[in-house]
């Protein structure tokens, strides 16, 4: 970022993200510097523990959509400090699970927690960034990610690097916050999400990324937006499975035969 256009932030001094910046990549790169070594706490936190059967269930949601097949190599794109990653690794006991991340503080954090496991000789980590993916195509059976859709600048060119980087017939796991499906729901929810999470991001000296964190579910398009969006980058067969009541969404989406023109290939 350069100096004389500094990021916004909050009245502790934390990185708070402004999507209307051309900066705005580099402030949440910043955000989750800031954050690192306490995200996977915080959010169990925040999230009541609701989190630790989130990514579960999205790979069990994964399992009864997928056709069969084996899984030998997994991208988790964005995975943080590498918890989905571990996750997968567990689950597809043979499989290759990468995770990347274009924030080098999360990548040592993931790599750390890794090296504790007994999956880490199938782990691998490396810096990449969502719109430009550093891999061949068809590279991956599995792309995974979960809560990072509300980061992106351009939600439809990741889309598209995603499939560029799946084989055909390979599966897009999105998991994401969203708006509850019930109204009441809804409104128990915006109470505690819109106002409880960021206080409680003020006692931990990081008022600016959770208040970021609900102003940035307001940018996200709607689940059936997001399912047009992936079939157009050219994802085929989808489908959207609420958790929570709607307060996370697994999204999926099968790879078509041919990705469509405008991704960016690499040999």
């Amino acid at each position: 970022m350069a100096a004389d256009t500094p990021g916004r932030v909050a009245e502790d001094g934390s990185p708070y993200p402004d999507r209307s910046r051309p900066s705005f990549e580099k402030e949440v790169r910043a955000m989750f510097t800031h954050i690192a070594g306490r995200y996977e706490w915080f959010d169990h936190l925040a999230s009541v523990g609701q989190d630790y059967l989130w990514r579960p269930r999205a790979l069990w949601a994964l399992d009864r959509f997928r056709s069969p097949g084996p899984i030998r190599r997994i991208l988790d794109l964005g995975c943080g400090t590498g918890e989905f990653q571990r996750l997968a690794a567990r689950h597809y006991g043979s499989a290759v699970v990468v995770g990347g991340d274009f924030t080098a503080a999360m990548l040592r954090r993931a790599r750390a927690l890794g090296e504790r496991t007994r999956q880490r000789d199938r782990l691998a980590h490396l810096r990449a960034n969502a719109l430009a993916l550093p891999f061949a195509d068809a590279s991956f059976d599995l792309v995974l990610n979960a809560f990072v859709l509300r980061n992106l600048s351009d939600i439809d060119r990741a889309f598209r690097e995603m499939r560029r980087v799946l084989r055909p017939g390979g599966v897009l796991v999105t998991l994401e916050i969203g708006e509850p499906v019930r109204p009441l729901m809804g409104t128990l929810f915006h109470a505690y999400f819109d106002h409880v999470v960021p206080w409680m991001g003020r006692s931990v000296k990081s008022a600016g990324p959770y208040r970021y964190l609900p102003e940035s579910l307001r940018t996200l398009p709607p689940r059936a937006e997001l399912l047009d969006r992936m079939r157009t980058a050219g994802f085929g067969r989808t489908a959207a499975d609420p958790q929570s009541m709607g307060i996370v969404t697994t999204f999926l989406a099968e790879a078509g035969a041919e990705a469509p023109p405008g991704g960016h290939p690499r040999r």
